[in-house]
């Protein structure tokens, strides 16, 4: 078992089972699957496959993560992880940004660098992604901490 095991075991607030783990495990699989058949374009929000290096395993992963232009290149993510904890890719992320890529339909695998945004830079990000998507500002509302935002730059 990875990710939060020894949270789930301690029954921490926002603690994940086994079984959650099991299960969101399971959907990312289905769900990259359907990006890599049919496009990454689900529920009305563009979607890429983020490859990140496990952070205590060291085994390569894979999420699909909905993401926003910015700039030319350049592509804003959010760490929501359904409002009480980091997601586990963001964590992965944090922990080994040199080995960070994403996959986009019929476009292939490009490496990328992560760069956490903070202050007015994450502020305008963030409109535009609320701007977008008005969902992420009522998530934001409920939760008790601010979703760290990530620009992904191709290297």
């Amino acid at each position: 078992m990875t990710g939060n095991a020894e949270t789930a075991r301690s029954g921490s607030p926002g603690a994940v089972s086994a079984v959650s783990l099991w299960f969101q495990r399971r959907m990312n699989v289905r769900t990259n699957t359907r990006i890599r058949r049919k496009g990454g374009r689900l529920m009305g929000m563009d979607l890429l496959i983020l490859h990140t290096v496990g952070r205590r395993s060291g085994l390569p992963r894979e999420s699909p993560v909905t993401w926003f232009a910015d700039d030319e290149d350049a592509r804003l993510i959010v760490a929501s992880g359904g409002g009480r904890r980091h997601p586990d890719w963001y964590a992965n992320l944090m922990a080994h940004p040199g080995g960070a890529s994403i996959e986009l339909p019929g476009q292939g695998t490009v490496p990328v660098t992560p760069q956490r945004l903070d202050g007015a830079d994450r502020e305008q990000a963030w409109q535009r992604i609320t701007a977008a998507q008005p969902r992420y500002a009522k998530y934001q509302r409920k939760s008790d901490r601010e979703y760290p935002v990530i620009r992904l730059v191709p290297r």
